[in-house]
């Protein structure tokens, strides 16, 4: 009796899930009705037949694709406040109960990964502890902390009395504001030492940001270097918040992994970032929220005005760059509209030159390559975690249905199943 009760502890829990259209993020095609055998949290094969008598999640009259990442989100800001007096209305542990429900938000709309790139000191790596240890729903977190900014820069407290100080900025020499090599160590060793995924610096201004320009260099090229060599020798990426045109170019020189906006990219820009592959992440969505909301939101002049001039702009270069081969991953800055809308992004990617099969790579092997965790995500093969959607429709037709995900799947556990079931009927092959 012993031994059969330790047999039966030791057998993995067998899922088989039946794909009507597979697409796996392995090419830019489907494969048709395919059947995946899960084991536990991971997939241990593509392509079999279940027993008789095996547990079986039918999903033959939909499209299954993996999980989706999107590489730019702040998971404690909510798009329903912009106006100053907020940011000293707003404590830690009223951003951290936010992030709770927007981290299942973004789980249920079918993002089974993301990666947040600046919270409060250390609201990120906090989270992302809490729901690996299955506390709270949500999706697999690669987290940052705070912004790293120059004195005065974007991510700084910029236009108030010097006496004022919200949330972090008593802690800002430790964790946000470097200025010059050694303070850009100090910082992130000391992001390290609290055990953030990534490291983000802010290269240029920004659009959220009082009192700088967007395009404007902030960091010098010398202490991008030092920020990239010191973030890789901790084995940590590192993401260069860069809308202007040479801050763009000095943190691609620099190594960073990631430019986040790419706003004012020239072509000089894109041949850098094309050769030295590094992935631009543009959130190319937003600017329809922010321009649409900016009165009823009560969104400060400043930004709004900011966005105006520079938010066609954006569009324009990064469908320039991807026309030139720069290696795109998907990322919205969600936060600045509401979370749970990311998939609104693909029609723009696809609008702007994108064909759908690439803007779903994007969100999945592309950005799982970015994230380094590609031999966990973002494809549908045998060793990778079972995190998977499932749509009905064809989204290499129309993308648009990615905004509506109906079954979402994370780590071999059903976490949303709102997909109509009917008679079983052959998916008509993609052209």
């Amino acid at each position: 009796m012993i031994l059969l009760a330790l047999l039966l502890a030791a057998a993995p829990r067998v899922t088989y899930v039946k794909a009507g259209r597979l697409f796996d993020g392995l090419s830019e095609s489907y494969r048709q009705n395919v059947t995946l055998r899960i084991e536990n949290d991971r997939i241990a094969a593509v392509g079999v037949a279940p027993p008789p008598g095996a547990s079986v999640i039918d999903l033959s009259n939909a499209t299954v694709l993996p999980g989706l990442i999107d590489c730019h989100v702040h998971l404690e800001a909510r798009a329903d406040r912009f106006e100053d007096i907020w940011a000293f209305k707003t404590s830690p542990m009223s951003k951290a109960m936010v992030a709770v429900v927007h981290a299942r938000r973004t789980l249920e709309a079918g993002f089974t990964s993301v990666r947040d790139v600046s919270s409060d000191p250390f609201l990120g790596p906090d989270l992302r502890d809490l729901i690996n240890e299955g506390y709270v729903p949500g999706p697999r977190i690669v987290a940052s902390g705070p912004c790293i900014s120059i004195t005065g820069g974007h991510c700084d407290l910029n236009h108030y009395p010097p006496n004022v100080r919200i949330d972090v900025y008593p802690l800002e020499r430790d964790f946000q504001v470097a200025d010059g090599a050694d303070q850009l160590r100090h910082v992130i060793r000391a992001q390290v030492k609290h055990g953030v995924d990534l490291i983000k610096v802010a290269a240029s201004g920004g659009v959220f940001s009082r009192g700088d320009t967007p395009g404007a260099p902030q960091f010098t090229y010398e202490e991008l270097r030092v920020a990239v060599e010191e973030a890789h020798k901790a084995g940590r990426r590192i993401a260069a918040h860069a809308h202007g045109t040479q801050s763009i170019k000095d943190a691609t020189r620099a190594g960073v992994d990631s430019i986040e906006h790419g706003t004012l990219i020239d072509d000089e820009g894109i041949r850098l970032m094309r050769e030295r592959r590094t992935f631009l992440v543009g959130d190319i969505y937003n600017d329809d929220y922010i321009l649409a909301h900016a009165e009823d939101l009560h969104i400060p002049r400043e930004y709004v005005d900011k966005e105006r001039a520079i938010g066609q702009l954006q569009r324009d270069n990064w469908a320039k760059a991807v026309k030139a081969g720069v290696r795109v991953a998907f990322g919205t800055d969600a936060g600045i509209f509401p979370h749970g809308d990311n998939a609104k992004q693909f029609a723009w990617m696809v609008r702007l030159g994108l064909p759908p099969a690439r803007a779903i790579l994007s969100a999945t092997a592309w950005a799982a390559e970015l994230l380094d965790r590609q031999n966990d995500v973002g494809t549908l093969q045998a060793g990778r975690y079972a995190d998977l959607i499932a749509v009905p429709g064809d989204p290499l037709q129309d993308v648009r249905v990615l905004e509506r995900v109906p079954f979402v799947m994370k780590g071999g556990a059903v976490i949303k199943d709102e997909l109509p079931r009917g008679p079983a009927t052959a998916l008509t092959p993609s052209k």
